[in-house]
């Protein structure tokens, strides 16, 4: 089954997408399969997925937007004197609901789930009409692959546009608009956060139901009963359901599919294990990656911490590392020498600054002269470990909290890593943790807002004079984005806006 899924995605090409401003919410299958035709045998089920996966690959998603303006956001980089302004208003904190990334994120997230709803719609009828026993089974595990996509997507609109969740209040909080039909009208409103999350969770478990976990494998391009877990782990930690994160996060430390990228041994001559994961994007600690090749791949998102292509010479890097995060990496951590590298700018003002090279770019597509291209990684097991780290505190389990961030870190680490956490440092520690595995992959917005932080800005060397002191309070509307404008005024819409709206 396997192999049948690498075919399918690797013949995949980027699929042009009409996308109408009006609304986010319209109706768009029409772009990979003729609406008119439907789904009538397994090929046309096997198109469907495949336009799915190639949503995925928008630049406005995990090799782009959803992915670097959250961190950007944040308190992880500083905005360089003479930068492009790319991303500008997120680092400024003026973001408005006209914003093109926060359009473009919303966007992008309800084409994935209109795909996922077209295929879901006429998926029972199809499969009443099929008799050959392998074609049904095909066609469940393909139907398991929607049900993870789309909870997937309305994970990243809830952690994007609604607020963190807190189980005494999540009834009465806004969530997202469910859009859990293709065909047939219904008013564009949006459900409370509890049934939203409740709405993703039943997915997750229909996924993790029809998806065999014997297809699990490291480096999928496609979604497995893993990506399920691992969705469903990170959800759970989410909503404060220590059991439940605990529970799937342990199905991936337990499997036999996976394994955490060593920085003691090598891949290559030169590189260990965990370069290689980021250099050329395959490892056994990747549950799910965006399978790119050189003609079908999605954004660039080094670009904005290099900028090599300006003139192939010098690097003009739009944003640079943030000091207190460089600061975070003791001598032997090994992820500090993967994720960044010292140069001098090409900048008049010449600074010299260790540049996040995490994204330089898949090593193969290099060959064809794609620079600062990665496959993107949304899921890894790195994350499990963190997950359950923090879940185990949360229910006072230190010492096997420990083992868990001790695991990681001897992994990353040339010697030693070992750290004990309690109940006086463990919310700082997992905190510090989290920024040094997961820097810039997209959740330090969102770990801030749940944890009810802010965070302050003090200037750095050569940095942009404007939003380098910058004090951002605890709850300010803003970590929560607004709604794209054109969804509030779109005729018939009954979305409700949020705080941070203007």
């Amino acid at each position: 089954m396997k192999n049948i899924y690498m075919k399918l995605l690797k013949s995949a090409a980027v699929i042009a997408v009409a996308f109408s401003m009006t609304s986010c919410l319209e109706k768009l299958p029409g772009d990979y399969i003729l609406e008119e035709e439907g789904m009538k045998n397994l090929s046309d089920a096997e198109q469907t997925l495949t336009g799915i996966y190639t949503a995925y690959m928008s630049s406005a998603l995990y090799s782009g937007y959803l992915t670097l303006c959250p961190d950007i956001q944040a308190d992880f980089v500083y905005a360089v004197q003479g930068n492009t302004n790319q991303f500008g208003t997120h680092w400024l904190w003026d973001i408005r609901s006209t914003n093109s990334e926060v359009e473009s994120v919303y966007a992008a997230l309800y084409r994935v789930i209109g795909r996922c709803n077209f295929y879901l719609d006429q998926v029972e009828e199809l499969r009443n009409s099929l008799t050959d026993d392998a074609e049904i089974q095909y066609l469940d595990y393909y139907t398991g692959e929607v049900y993870c996509a789309r909870a997937l997507a309305y994970s990243e609109l809830l952690k994007c546009y609604c607020k963190a969740y807190d189980p005494a209040t999540a009834e009465s909080e806004l969530g997202v608009v469910l859009a859990d039909s293709y065909f047939g009208e219904k008013p564009a409103r949006r459900a409370s956060l509890k049934e939203s999350y409740e709405f993703v969770i039943r997915d997750l478990e229909k996924a993790e139901e029809m998806l065999d976990e014997e297809n699990d494998g490291f480096d999928a391009p496609y979604f497995t009963n893993a990506s399920a877990h691992a969705i469903h782990a990170r959800v759970a930690l989410y909503m404060q359901d220590w059991d439940a994160a605990i529970e799937h996060s342990t199905v991936l430390i337990d499997s036999d599919a996976f394994m955490l990228a060593t920085a003691r041994s090598y891949a290559t001559d030169t590189q260990t294990f965990l370069q290689y994961l980021w250099t050329n994007d395959t490892s056994y600690e990747n549950i799910w990656r965006i399978g790119y090749t050189a003609t079908s791949y999605g954004g660039a998102q080094g670009s904005v911490f290099l900028n090599f292509t300006t003139d192939y010479t010098y690097y003009y890097p739009d944003y640079v590392p943030a000091q207190w995060v460089l600061d975070l990496y003791d001598s032997g951590d090994m992820r500090y020498n993967a994720y960044f590298a010292n140069a001098k700018t090409g900048y008049p003002h010449q600074l010299t600054w260790p540049l996040l090279v995490k994204y330089y770019g898949n090593e193969g597509l290099m060959q064809n002269l794609i620079y600062h291209v990665n496959m993107p990684k949304p899921l890894r097991l790195a994350e499990q470990y963190l997950i359950r780290a923090e879940a185990y505190c949360q229910k006072t389990n230190y010492s096997s909290a420990s083992a868990d961030l001790s695991a990681l870190r001897e992994s990353r680490f040339s010697a030693g890593g070992t750290i004990s956490v309690n109940a006086g440092n463990w919310q700082q520690t997992i905190s510090d943790e989290r920024v040094r595995e997961l820097y810039m992959e997209g959740f330090r917005l969102h770990d801030l807002k749940r944890w009810g932080k802010g965070f302050e800005r003090t200037p750095q060397s050569q940095t942009q004079s404007e939003g380098s002191s910058l004090k951002i309070e605890a709850g300010d509307p803003l970590f929560v984005w607004p709604i794209p404008n054109h969804e509030i005024v779109s005729p018939g819409s009954q979305i409700q806006p949020n705080e941070s709206n203007r």
